[in-house]
C-alpha cells in the first residue's frame, strides 16, 4: 500500500459509515470494495461492489461497522480521499472527495489525475 505511517489511507464521514454498514449487514459482505477503472469523458471512473472476503492486496479500513477495501491498482490514487454518503431531494450516494483528482467531467462521473513521475502515456 502506497502509504504515510499513522495516517489512514482513506476517510470515512459518519453518513458514509452507516450506509456502508447498512449496505453490509443487507448483503452479508465482509465490506465495500472500491477501486478505479478506465472510462467516462475524464478518463477514470471509480468503482463500488460489496465484497465477500478481501483479497490479499486490498488495503482494509475499518471505521465502527463499515469496512473499505481499496483495490491495489487505485490505492495510490485514493490515498487521501474522504468517502461520504449525500441525499438529496433527486439523488443520493457516495461522494468522493479526493485531493489526488486533477480534473473531473462535466457530470461528475469521471476523474482524471496526473501522470505518475516515469509512466509511458500515449503521447510519447
Amino acid at each position: 500500500m502506497f502509504a504515510i505511517p499513522g495516517k489512514v489511507p482513506v476517510t470515512i464521514t459518519p453518513a458514509a459509515e452507516r450506509q456502508i454498514a447498512r449496505l453490509m449487514t443487507g448483503k452479508d459482505a465482509f465490506g465495500l470494495r472500491i477501486g478505479l477503472k478506465k472510462g467516462g469523458c475524464a478518463g477514470m471512473e471509480y468503482t463500488m461492489e460489496l465484497a465477500k472476503t478481501a483479497e490479499k492486496a486490498d488495503e482494509v479500513v475499518e471505521q465502527g461497522d463499515a469496512r473499505v477495501l481499496i483495490a491495489p491498482m487505485a490505492q495510490m490514487f485514493l490515498f487521501g480521499t474522504e468517502i461520504d454518503y449525500e441525499t438529496g431531494l433527486v439523488e443520493s450516494g457516495f461522494r468522493f472527495r479526493n485531493p489526488n483528482v486533477t480534473d473531473s467531467c462535466g457530470c461528475g462521473e469521471s476523474v482524471r489525475f496526473e501522470p505518475l513521475e516515469g509512466s509511458r502515456t500515449s503521447d510519447g
